[in-house]
């Protein structure tokens, strides 16, 4: 029977008695989505899968990103849209995609459609003197909008807020020596900015959500620009507070899906090119979750 333990931290939780070699029942499904809009993070212990497996999982959510952009006569690889994320390389260039480095952020909030979750699959987890490393650091951005200042909350309320990719981009670019040259006109052409509401409700647990994140959000619309900078400036501070913050130690087999809306995250990058990280992802859109047709069924079936 699938049970679901929460961590003792102000987010996560670990799901038992799931299978996800085998397709889930819909009364499990609506479990497993009812505990991420509970808590923000779930970690499936033990699994052996294949990249199938992954794929099928992660479909439950939404569409996989890349997914809808592929005509499906000219795919040669039906699992194209499952990656790789590895420090691994061969012939000087990176086995899928280097993963970690990069700071505090919210993946897809860049985009119109927003990114709902991340799946991601644990196959080799570097190790130094029996301690994990690369751990997953994550913090609750519903618990962050509760802490707010009451009149903070109201005063908030109906703003919007504009990401940008081009942010992280420079970030990348100027901080971290990524060796990566300006982005170009037809690179920002391919990814313009998109505003959305800076407070948002949940789709799955009906709570407010601060929807910002110091990765792509580079300005509060409905404030002056001086009024917005030091209004982010606050907000990146409060949201990493310790209190809401949680960090996953990754065991080999782990599977951690956690949910872009109430949570902001970042990779450790705490081990060297020769502790090998290995793992498969699935970067699922937010296609289904605000659709009461997808939601209710789901939910109901619990």
């Amino acid at each position: 029977m699938l049970t679901i333990e929460p961590t003792s931290a102000i987010l996560g939780a670990t799901v038992l008695g799931a299978d996800l070699s085998q397709p889930l029942s819909q009364a499990d499904f609506g479990r497993i989505l009812k505990g991420l809009g509970d808590h923000g993070v779930l970690r499936f212990p033990n699994q052996q899968l294949e990249v199938a497996d992954v794929q099928r999982f992660s479909l439950l959510f939404g569409d996989i990103q890349g997914a809808s952009s592929v005509d499906p006569a000219t795919v040669t690889d039906p699992y194209a849209n499952v990656g790789i994320l590895s420090n691994i390389k061969k012939n000087g260039a990176y086995i899928g995609s280097p993963d970690a480095g990069q700071d505090w952020h919210t993946d897809m909030s860049y985009r119109d459609v927003r990114g709902f979750v991340n799946v991601l699959y644990g196959i080799k987890i570097p190790r130094r003197n029996g301690k994990a490393l690369g751990g997953t650091e994550f913090s609750n951005m519903v618990a962050a909008y509760d802490a707010l200042p009451e009149d903070l909350k109201i005063r908030l309320d109906g703003m919007t807020a504009t990401h940008d990719f081009e942010k992280f981009w420079e970030h990348m670019r100027r901080d971290r020596n990524s060796g990566r040259p300006p982005m170009t006109p037809e690179q920002r052409k391919r990814r313009p900015p998109v505003v959305h509401k800076l407070i948002l409700t949940h789709p799955i647990s009906g709570k407010k959500v601060l929807y910002c994140n110091p990765g792509y959000a580079i300005r509060i619309n409905e404030l002056p620009p001086a009024e917005s900078d030091a209004m982010l400036e606050y907000l990146f501070k409060h949201q990493l507070e310790m209190r809401f913050r949680y960090t996953h130690e990754w065991n080999e087999n782990d599977l951690l899906i956690w949910d872009h809306l109430s949570t902001i995250h970042r990779a450790i990058d705490d081990y060297g090119p020769d502790e090998i990280r290995l793992m498969r992802r699935c970067q699922v859109m937010a296609t289904k979750v605000f659709d009461p047709a997808f939601l209710r069924p789901a939910l109901q079936a619990t």
